[in-house]
């Protein structure tokens, strides 16, 4: 079987290897960066018996003509178009005299590539639909990706390497995504290309779950962050902040609390204050975990718990966003340069001694300087929680907050300049909740955890007896 030939890495192996599977015809529809993928199977030999039609749409006219109407011809709305218009027109025109033995394809990229200026955001869509087997249902993988290479020309060629391996992947991978993840990869680097959002779809993916196919982007270093919303669906960053206002809480949601819920909903309140009406109505809200979060003891991420914490924060309606950055300010660079709307990121009382430690950089007070400009460079706001002691009731707020003699003077400046500001807005009952003691009452089978939390959360915890939770028996969960 095909699928246990050798491993091929190298992208004229892999053309070569597509051009001489009989099986397999299709279209290639590229705009923007030229005909970079179909261009390795013409290169190889064989590509009349892969290639039914190469085409190019530069002129937006055309491209209307072709695919419809857009607002945005880098989107994935033109590439779902692209993808849906070439595979339709191939099985209404191919299917009768070839459908019983040929499964056809539609590759399609919408890529601008650094133009001579050297001004433009490269950054687009690429995708397939594929039928696996002759007769079968569709099925489709989307990706975005950011060219990273500074020359027209390197961006060409990663852009037709990446498009060969997504091909290669989809034809002779499609039952192990998780391996066809890997080996986009194949002859490029994490240097010269970004892939933050993936997509698997159709008969073959329908037992795949894309927040596991986010996560695999950013363990491999592929994307430095992944987004997903409510219903599981993968989010591309760019498209779901362009131009929006955002509020940002991190935390390590396990379990999702009332506490994490008031952190949020006081943190929107006052940045709704600051916004016009038509801007409160685009705020976007993200709950983010990071990877050091999601990785245990040993650096392995366990998927179980990860799911267990995306469906917690799915059920009381949050978008979530995976990052790599541990650093707030590398977390901040990313945000804004998604969204030029107002940013504002909430924390815990608590969580500020990690932003002004003065022994985060003891070698030289000047990089934590750098790092605190960093992160409020773009007019980002740092709104704080009050953290409630519950025992004494005392109550540490961002002004009774001291970062030691070092960076007093500092904090001391970013706050009377309102780029730190502290929440008064917050519900007391809520303050004093802290996850690592509702997750102890779990294990414990102490029943007032349920106060702490949601009501949704909680019957999700007992569904799926998370965290040791004990049954009425007595028994505990594994």
């Amino acid at each position: 079987m095909l699928s246990n030939a050798p491993r091929l890495t190298e992208p004229h192996d892999k053309a070569l290897r597509i051009n001489l599977d009989p099986s397999r015809y299709g279209t290639f529809a590229e705009i923007g960066a030229g005909q970079e993928v179909a261009r390795w199977f013409f290169r190889v030999g064989g590509a009349a018996g892969t290639i039914a039609k190469s085409v190019s749409a530069y002129d937006m006219a055309v491209s209307d003509a072709i695919y419809g109407n857009t607002a945005r011809y880098v989107s994935r709305e033109r590439l779902e178009a692209m993808l849906d218009h070439e595979l339709d027109l191939n099985l209404q025109r191919l299917c009768e005299a070839r459908g019983g033995t040929t499964a056809f394809f539609a590759f399609a990229d919408t890529v601008p590539a650094q133009s001579y200026r050297g001004n433009r955001e490269c950054q687009g869509w690429m995708g397939v639909k594929f039928q696996s087997h002759p007769r079968d249902e569709a099925s489709r993988i989307l990706i975005h990706v950011r060219m990273l290479d500074r020359e027209n020309a390197l961006q060409q060629e990663a852009l037709g390497n990446l498009g060969v391996n997504l091909l290669h992947g989809a034809f002779f991978h499609f039952h192990e995504p998780e391996q066809l993840i890997e080996s986009l990869l194949d002859g490029l680097s994490t240097r010269r290309l970004e892939i933050d959002m993936i997509e698997f779809s159709g008969i073959e993916f329908r037992h795949v779950d894309n927040r596991l196919m986010s996560l695999k982007l950013v363990e491999l270093g592929l994307s430095d962050a992944a987004m997903f919303g409510p219903r599981g669906q993968v989010l591309q960053p760019s498209e779901v902040l362009h131009k929006r206002p955002v509020v940002l809480a991190r935390g390590s949601f396990r379990p999702v609390s009332n506490s994490h819920l008031d952190i949020l909903r006081s943190a929107r309140e006052s940045v709704l204050k600051q916004l016009t009406s038509s801007e409160g109505k685009d705020l976007v809200e993200l709950a983010e975990l990071t990877m050091r979060q999601l990785r245990g003891d040993r650096g392995q991420v366990d998927r179980q718990d990860f799911l267990l914490r995306a469906d917690m924060l799915a059920t009381v309606g949050k978008t979530v966003l995976i990052s790599d950055y541990f650093e707030f300010e590398r977390l901040a660079a990313f945000i804004g340069r998604h969204t030029k709307g107002r940013t504002a990121f909430v924390v815990g009382a608590g969580t500020l001694r990690e932003i002004f430690d003065e022994h985060l950089h003891p070698e030289s007070e000047g990089a934590h300087l750098e790092a605190v400009a960093q992160l409020f460079k773009d007019g980002l706001t740092l709104y704080v929680y009050p953290l409630v002691d519950p025992k004494s009731g005392a109550v540490q707020t961002a002004s009774s907050f001291d970062p030691g003699e070092r960076l007093r003077g500092l904090y001391r400046h970013v706050l009377d300049r309102g780029m730190v500001r502290g929440l008064d807005n917050y519900d007391p009952q809520h303050a004093s909740v802290f996850s690592r003691e509702v997750l102890e009452r779990i294990r414990l089978g102490d029943q007032r955890w349920e106060d702490k939390v949601p009501l949704e959360v909680a019957t999700l915890i007992r569904e799926r007896r998370a965290f040791g939770f004990q049954h009425p028996s007595g028994k505990s969960a594994a």
